[in-house]
């Protein structure tokens, strides 16, 4: 089986790469880069430049499998240009492979795309699952409802596409964690506002997994992809520096604080989804981290 990947590079990417490799898997993968265009038997790479509406179409070439994790970071400043950075690359980068697929006629059979659970309103009570329909009307409920759009784009070619609603995820380079952990570690941790705010996480391994269980039953619709035992911010903070025996004498970290300090992306810290898992476990999905402390135990230590 031959899977082209967007974004394999990035912190999820490199995890569903490997994984595939486990499996068996030839892995083709396209890159903005051309001094990253590696040839080997089992791991080939394509160019691309989206914002040039240019594609290597040979990508495509045995592939009946797209996994799509492409989108640019949203742990930048938010600029106004740069906020539409973090929409254009998720819309027309699938917009883009959409037209390359009509246009050369290739037999695409299933789109797992990557989403997010920014897409759910912050609550502090709520528990959100696939079936709740009112968005937030925060900057990333607009960026992941126009996401999502884009990617049902791919049915109209006769692909089964399936969406991953992608939780806070942790692993040992990159994303959120080392970012935590680096106050932490100088004594300096705390909690963010009153630390109440409900964090949907998921070990890296656990969300590859996730990626391809979907592929393997060629898995249709929405799935959120976070471990089964949401935690507050303020229980995040406490396991973290539990398991580094690390202690956590500083206050709270006011809200109007981190807004000064990041500006709008400050609302990252403080925005509440606690989200359910239910729906992929019914798939027959085992977690292999489903409670925070072994997940970090693993990344950690």
């Amino acid at each position: 089986m031959t899977v082209l990947i967007t974004g394999a590079t990035g912190l999820i990417g490199r995890e569903i790469v490997k994984q595939c490799h486990d499996k068996g898997f030839n892995v083709h993968y396209l890159t903005t880069s051309k001094s990253k265009l590696a040839t080997e038997s089992n791991y080939k790479g394509f160019f691309w430049n989206p914002n040039n509406n240019e594609i290597d179409h040979s990508c495509f070439d045995g592939v009946s499998t797209v996994i799509n994790l492409v989108g640019a970071s949203i742990s930048k400043r938010w600029t106004e240009s740069y906020k539409k950075e973090i929409l254009e690359s998720r819309t027309k980068t699938a917009q883009l492979l959409q037209d390359t697929i009509r246009l050369y006629n290739y037999n695409i059979k299933h789109v797992v795309s990557a989403s997010a659970i920014g897409i759910y309103p912050s609550s502090f009570t709520n528990y959100y699952d696939e079936a709740y329909d009112q968005n937030s009307d925060s900057f990333l409920g607009m960026v992941v409802a126009q996401w999502e759009d884009a990617i049902d784009g791919f049915k109209e070619l006769g692909c089964k596409v399936a969406k991953i609603r992608i939780g806070l995820v942790l692993a040992r380079q990159g994303g959120a964690l080392p970012e935590i952990i680096k106050p932490i570690k100088f004594g300096a941790g705390a909690a963010f506002g009153n630390g109440k705010q409900w964090q949907s996480w998921i070990h890296v391994t656990d969300l590859a997994n996730i990626f391809l269980h979907v592929v393997a039953h060629k898995l249709e619709g929405v799935y959120n992809g976070v471990a089964p035992n949401a935690v507050t911010n303020s229980e995040l903070t406490k396991t973290v520096a539990k398991v580094l025996h690390r202690p956590l004498i500083m206050p709270n970290i006011p809200k109007p604080l981190m807004k000064l300090i990041l500006g709008e992306m400050h609302m990252l810290l403080f925005e509440s989804q606690r989200v359910s898992s239910d729906k992929i476990k019914a798939k027959g999905f085992y977690f292999k981290y489903a409670n925070l402390k072994p997940a970090l135990i693993d990344i950690l230590l």
